[in-house]
């Protein structure tokens, strides 16, 4: 099947439904984070291998989330012209390519280049995959699904670090990109036998030009995207902020850290499974706004307990970042579906321009929280960063989203995709 696959929108077709599918996406959405990751406990031996101080090392690190930023950007709207498929396997193609590149680098500047690269067509997955489950999902199933693939996703990211810890100590650093290009290669075969083109058939002309100026002058648009992207920098500004809190301002050591950050990460995980399980029986608004308000409470408390001194503690700080961790997953996946569904069409534009002002604002942001963390004697003013941060998030659904523009705007296009199969 590589045409596109005619159907009413909101209609859970078999691929959608099957496990085979959901499987693909998780792969599709993973390749890149977990690719990220498995590289991060050898950079002590690339900076060793190479003769180079590890501030160039982590330079593997940090281009390849520019290349993500990138991907996103470029990837997405090409999805929508050209359709889901040949750019998801053009782009996994690309990491192929890349990550062999990356086994038979002979110099560090050229294992960073092909890293960027890797991460330019591994990211492809993260962006396409949201708008497959826009195409293939009703407006208040999308935020349940993006949350299902996240979760399962998560679980291999955990244990990515630790794989490729395992990998270099047994087999030396090349090995862990002998496993990523295989790995690449298994998922662009798979989805090249099993995963059907999922893209609209356009109601309307317009193309490129027509969706970015459809989506920017759409409040509702800029409301969820801004909602989503702000939800989401407070995992950045709190993770590059915690470990000088714990190490420096609390004495404690980096494995302790690593261990109460991973408990965060749980409480992510927990609510996006709670997400998945409850958003089918609850409108995508409502479940934002119970995500806003149990984000805002936790870091509210947060700051109490900063004010006070309790938060000189680990187990006060990271107990509560677990009540804003779970709710931040409510808030996060149910404002990317809204965006990708104000023009359903343009789920691939409207998911590329989301991710790439992700990462592209949480570089910034990250430095801004290492800031926060390293040059205070008390974690108070980064829980007042993400008082702050959750405010906004609030802002934008109060003051940029109508009450009822999304949902006509659902039903019309809807209505107008219908009508056109009547014809």
């Amino acid at each position: 099947m590589h045409g596109v696959m005619g159907k009413a929108p909101g209609t859970e077709t078999s691929p959608a439904t099957s496990r085979t599918t959901l499987l693909l996406l998780v792969a599709m959405t993973g390749v890149a984070p977990i690719s990220l990751y498995m590289l991060v406990p050898a950079l002590p031996v690339l900076a060793a291998s190479f003769g180079r101080d590890i501030s160039i090392a982590q330079m593997t690190v940090s281009l390849f989330m520019v290349g993500i930023a990138c991907s996103q950007i470029i990837m997405g709207p090409l999805s929508d012209r050209f359709g889901r498929r040949p750019v998801l396997l053009a782009g996994l193609g690309l990491m192929v390519v890349a990550s062999a590149a990356c086994v038979f680098a002979e110099t560090l500047p050229q294992l960073i280049a092909a890293r960027f690269f890797q991460a330019l067509g591994g990211a492809t997955g993260m962006v396409v995959s949201r708008a497959i489950i826009r195409d293939l999902y009703s407006r208040d199933r999308v935020g349940a699904m993006i949350s299902l693939v996240i979760a399962v996703m998560m679980v291999a990211q955990m244990l990515s670090p630790l794989t490729g810890g395992l990998l270099e100590i047994a087999f030396g650093w090349r090995a862990i990109f002998y496993v990523m290009s295989a790995g690449s290669l298994m998922i662009a075969v798979a989805i090249a036998v099993a995963l059907p083109e999922t893209r609209r058939d356009r109601i309307e002309p317009g193309g490129f030009r027509g969706d970015v100026g459809s989506l920017l002058t759409s409040r509702a648009f800029i409301g969820y995207v801004l909602c989503q992207v702000l939800a989401s920098q407070i995992i950045f500004v709190f993770a590059a902020g915690g470990p000088y809190i714990v190490v420096t301002q609390m004495g404690r050591t980096s494995a302790e850290y690593g261990a109460w950050f991973a408990a965060t990460g749980l409480a992510f995980l927990l609510g996006n499974l709670a997400c998945a399980r409850y958003a089918p029986r609850h409108r995508l608004e409502n479940l934002i706004w119970f995500g806003l308000a149990l984000q805002f409470a936790g870091a509210l408390l947060n700051l109490v307990w900063g004010v006070t001194g309790l938060n000189h503690a680990p187990a006060w700080l990271f107990g509560t970042q677990m009540l804003v961790m779970f709710a931040n997953a409510f808030v996060m996946s149910n404002s990317a579906a809204g965006a990708i569904s104000i023009r359903p069409e343009a789920a691939g534009t409207a998911s590329g321009a989301m991710g790439f002002l992700q990462m592209g604002l949480g570089a910034l942001v990250s430095h801004f929280g290492a800031y926060l963390g390293g040059h205070f004697a008390t974690p108070v003013p980064l829980n007042i960063a993400i008082v702050v941060l959750s405010v906004a998030c609030a802002s934008t659904m109060i003051f940029l989203i109508p009450r009822r523009e999304p949902v006509a705007s659902e039903a019309s296009i809807e209505k107008a995709e219908d009508e056109s199969k009547l014809l």
